[in-house]
């Protein structure tokens, strides 16, 4: 579909001016780094049930509650600080996923620098698939995203299934999931 300035682009990516600049700067680009797979991983649980629309409305009261998702100062992370995030209006309140991203970070503080980064990135399909015509033709679950979900678990991180881990491969550009009409497809 065409959006405001003539480009085609996927459908999703159209419905409002966050999804067009997440879609066209963010989505599928490559993402490296402890922290900022933390973070998106983070991210990615947090949406769980809920609409991609309102994590990204709320990033930056995520950021700010989670000393922009550092493993290090979040692993240090105590009773009073859950409590503090019950309280936040900035991010989404959910117990149970605040207690996986404070566990998680918990565990992750012990690993290696870029251990993280090497975990998720070997479960990247060695061959890119074919480009999705339709969105009907964009998987939610994949045998990576799977496997890629039992480490993570296997690890000790919570909060994490084959379609979120999923949604982290296409956020991170493990995977290339733009439609093959999209203008950001194969960015120059």
């Amino acid at each position: 579909m065409a959006g405001p300035d003539g480009l085609l682009r996927c459908p999703w990516g159209l419905s409002t001016p966050d999804y067009i600049a997440y879609h066209d700067s963010e989505w599928g680009r490559p993402v490296h780094g402890d922290d900022a797979l933390y973070e998106r991983l983070c991210l990615e649980a947090f949406q769980s049930g809920l609409s991609w629309l309102t994590i990204l409305r709320r990033r930056e009261g995520f950021r700010k509650a989670f000393s922009d998702f550092s493993i290090a100062a979040v692993a240090g992370f105590g009773d009073a600080d859950a409590e503090r995030l019950l309280a936040d209006e900035g991010i989404i309140r959910n117990r149970a996923k605040i207690e996986a991203t404070l566990a998680n970070a918990k565990v992750l503080a012990g690993w290696e620098s870029g251990e993280l980064d090497a975990l998720i990135w070997s479960h990247a399909p060695e061959e890119p698939g074919p480009a999705p015509r339709t969105v009907t033709e964009v998987p939610a679950v994949t045998p990576e995203s799977t496997a890629l979900a039992r480490a993570l678990k296997k690890a000790g991180i919570r909060f994490v299934g084959p379609t979120t881990a999923y949604a982290l491969m296409q956020a991170c550009g493990l995977v290339n999931d733009h439609l093959a009409a999209c203008a950001l497809r194969d960015p120059a």
